[in-house]
């Protein structure tokens, strides 16, 4: 480990060059996962050593693997809720708590806060039962911008779960002329730019302008969505999608009952 030179220069805490490049092969050889070869030369006329004298013969690989393992002699027991906090201010769903709500974010605050209930499908009419579980968490660490991740979760007509949902991470990008930045990247492999306006204390309407998705990922080629708190204080929103082969036309819509914030 190398540590800069001159007066008042700071210690240096990473690896080297070096370090990272012997790193970046061990771990190339670790990920070949093929059985190391005994390299042992043939000895002619020598009885065999006895079981307790032979050296073990390992190969790189194997070598990699043992270190993995011994590293996660300390981890392998920890789960996300373990992780000692980061070094940076936390996020936060409550516009109350530290840090505070940056004033390029204030058109967006009443959504700030995590939300939960649930949802359908379609616009079929006279259709009520809900047909997916969704939690929303809105929040920000006192920068312009606004993290946004939705989990959802697929219910059986009896209200049971049946199974996991799409999830979306993404984030709120309020611009100085008053538009709405909304970045959206879907766990079915579909990266959404929207943009959009306020249009009013509590209504929200955008678009998409640009649309990328992976070859395994359902063709949709546009979407908008219409996002607002109600009177009595939902996160409500409607989704419209457009296929390759259908025109926009309603997806899927909710209404989610604030939980924290």
């Amino acid at each position: 480990m190398t540590t800069p030179e001159g007066p008042g220069a700071e210690p240096h805490h990473g690896p080297t060059a070096e370090e990272i490049a012997g790193l970046v092969g061990a771990e190339r050889t670790a990920g070949e996962y093929v059985p190391a070869p005994d390299l042992t030369p043939p000895v002619l006329d020598r009885p065999e050593p006895a079981d307790q004298d032979r050296a073990p013969i390992t190969g790189s690989g194997d070598a990699a693997i043992v270190a993995a393992e011994k590293r996660a002699e300390t981890t392998r027991g920890l789960d996300i809720a373990d992780v000692p906090p980061l070094p940076i201010p936390a996020d936060t769903a409550n516009i109350r708590a530290r840090p505070g709500l940056h004033p390029e974010c204030q058109p967006l605050l009443p959504l700030v806060g995590v939300w939960r209930g649930t949802g359908r499908y379609g616009n079929e009419p006279g259709e009520n039962d809900p047909q997916f579980g969704q939690q929303i968490v809105i929040s920000h660490d006192g920068r312009p911008f606004l993290r946004y991740e939705s989990i959802s979760w697929l219910l059986d007509p009896d209200g049971s779960v049946r199974r996991p949902g799409g999830r979306e991470v993404g984030f709120f990008r309020p611009q100085p002329d008053g538009s709405i930045e909304l970045m959206l990247a879907h766990s079915e492999g579909r990266i959404e730019l929207f943009y959009g306006r306020q249009r009013s204390a509590a209504a929200w309407a955008l678009s998409t302008d640009a649309t990328l998705r992976t070859p395994t990922a359902p063709p949709v080629v546009g979407a908008t969505r219409l996002i607002g708190i109600t009177p009595d204080g939902k996160l409500a929103y409607v989704e419209e999608r457009a296929h390759t082969d259908v025109e926009l036309a309603p997806y899927s819509s909710a209404a989610l009952d604030r939980i924290a914030g």
